[in-house]
């Protein structure tokens, strides 16, 4: 074989490699992640932006790689930030479930390990988050909401920011399959 073969093999396994978390760790991480959406803002307004369960299930979405992983993990995490706030049970795990599923597809084709990607993937999938829950609001529960885009991009732009470090941190806690 010659060398560039070699490197394409070496590259090809380690993007099909998962990353295997202990289920406790998963599900520790994701329970502390819709905890703090649901009770820090209570105490500290100004941290109301942050969206936690998104980035959490974005973050196992794209290290999984898969999109079964990713669909399971959306809708786990968004049932259960259902339960614990104030909208319709439901809303959440339909588009986080939606989010699971895209984050997992686009995580085969790129590679996800490289920060910026990560970054540009957090901000795009805020924005969508956003939209697709106010479009469910608007044509479900028929409830007229303004769509501020400017706001939302800056909060975006924000939890990108917040998910650098913690997708940093969530790695350590990561072994190979």
């Amino acid at each position: 074989m010659t060398e560039f073969s070699d490197e394409i093999m070496v590259q090809r396994t380690r993007k099909d490699r998962s990353a295997r978390y202990q289920p406790v760790v998963m599900s520790a991480v994701c329970l502390a992640a819709i905890l703090f959406q649901v009770y820090v803002p209570l105490l500290f307004q100004y941290l109301s932006f942050l969206e936690l369960p998104l980035l959490v299930t974005v973050y196992f979405a794209l290290m999984k790689r898969n999109q079964i992983a990713g669909l399971t993990i959306g809708f786990v995490v968004g049932l259960l930030q259902d339960s614990l706030s104030h909208h319709p049970l439901g809303l959440f795990g339909i588009v986080k479930t939606l989010v699971g599923y895209f984050a997992a597809s686009v995580s085969m084709r790129f590679d996800v390990e490289n920060p910026v990607m990560r970054a540009i993937l957090a901000f795009f999938f805020f924005l969508f988050h956003q939209a697709f829950f106010w479009l469910l609001t608007s044509a479900l529960l028929e409830q007229r909401a303004a769509l501020d885009l400017g706001r939302l991009s800056v909060f975006a732009a924000l939890n990108a920011a917040v998910a650098l470090p913690l997708f940093a941190v969530l790695d350590k806690m990561k072994g190979t399959a």
